[in-house]
């Protein structure tokens, strides 16, 4: 296998995109990446494009095409990718591959997703598919109340509170305002979060990731490419990883451990020959805060059951421990599923390239991406390095 770079990034705001189709947003987002890179498009031979369900939120099917379409990038090859809110992390997974495996030497991978088009109702409707419906979602389970679930168990075995829930949300608001490109640019306290309307006890509205509109792309090389356009920031993917659970909740033996995401992350560590305590940043799936407590744990950065006493602690804040979330994470940079995963990359690359601003991490040398799908049942890990 080949070593694959990171050479360009992109990425649109991500919010609520009333003005914007989703085709507009895939153009912003891939043509920033491409002229990230210093490149053309003709370069690019491939495209790998994440979305969780268009059809249903935009009523636009084959969106591979749709992006090479508007990308200017016809007849190049393109696949969709889905996997729920994983579909970032599994369609970054799948360029890497490609390009480690010499099958071509520059791709480029996007995701993209446009949900406030419909009504919040509908909105939560699509998403609680990427949960066994038959078990779960047609009993009525939505995501907020599977999660509720996970967090009521942490808090039983471990004595987790809702005020260290709390201070993930703030943590996370605490480091979007430093990013132009976070739906939240707010500050928000404890208080505030403990006051907000409950969703699915113990979880609050600011608890939970909003429904967001937004793309992330990112252009990826071969080394031998990298050496010929004399990249000077290259950003090495050094591990790429991906484990699944069960679908239901139920089926599983620890409702406080993401079986998936342990598994990808042993797997990533030994491919990039490295441990948890040499990770310096983390982006980690936090759609719920405690979805952030149990990913923190899952991944080795905090043995189980001390990852709300961390977060209260400050070892999870910018220039701590491990910088957790410096873009905000899903909770404050928003949650548009098809695109979160790529963004995690794209805000890592940032951040190994010194090029984050003033959330930049300092002396920030590896990296570590963390897309979850559904509740847990798909999980992808990614390393990166400067």
């Amino acid at each position: 296998m080949r070593r694959v770079a990171v050479i360009g990034v992109g990425m649109t705001k991500f919010g609520e995109h009333w003005e914007k189709s989703i085709r507009e947003l895939i153009v912003e987002a891939g043509a920033r990446a491409i002229e990230d890179a210093g490149i053309h498009g003709r370069d690019i031979e491939a495209i790998y494009g994440a979305n969780m369900s268009a059809g249903r939120f935009a009523n636009q099917e084959h969106i591979g095409a749709l992006i090479a379409d508007h990308m200017g990038l016809v007849p190049k090859p393109t696949v969709r990718l889905e996997a729920a809110c994983a579909s970032g992390g599994v369609a970054f997974r799948e360029g890497y591959i490609a390009v480690a495996s010499g099958a071509y030497d520059m791709v480029v991978v996007g995701g993209v997703e446009k949900m406030t088009d419909v009504l919040t109702e509908e909105a939560a409707s699509i998403l609680g598919l990427a949960g066994d419906y038959e078990w779960e979602v047609f009993k009525g389970a939505t995501f907020p109340t599977l999660y509720a679930l996970m967090a009521r168990r942490h808090m039983h075995e471990y004595g987790t509170t809702e005020e260290q829930l709390a201070m993930v949300a703030v943590k996370n608001h605490e480091n979007a305002v430093l990013n132009p490109f976070a739906q939240f640019r707010k500050r928000i306290s404890v208080e505030d979060v403990l006051a907000s309307p409950v969703i699915a006890s113990p979880l609050k509205l600011l608890d939970c990731s909003p429904l967001s509109d937004g793309a992330a792309a990112v252009v990826l090389a071969s080394e031998e490419k990298v050496r010929e356009l004399k990249i000077d920031t290259p950003v090495w993917i050094r591990a790429s990883a991906q484990a699944s659970d069960t679908l239901a909740l139920h089926d599983r033996k620890d409702l406080t451990t993401l079986l998936a995401t342990r598994v990808a992350a042993e797997q990533a560590y030994k491919q990039a020959k490295v441990e948890p305590k040499d990770i310096d940043v983390a982006e980690v799936h936090d759609c719920f805060t405690i979805a952030e407590i149990l990913a923190i744990e899952d991944l080795g950065f905090f043995k189980k059951g001390e990852g709300g006493k961390a977060v209260e602690e400050g070892q999870t804040a910018r220039n701590a421990k491990i910088s957790v979330n410096t873009s905000g994470g899903l909770k404050a940079c928003g949650h548009p599923v098809g695109a979160t995963g790529v963004k995690q990359i794209v805000e890592l690359t940032l951040q190994l390239r010194g090029d984050a601003g003033e959330r930049q991490v300092t002396r920030a040398e590896l990296g570590l991406a963390h897309n979850v799908g559904g509740s847990g049942a798909t999980c992808v890990v990614h390393i990166l390095s400067r």
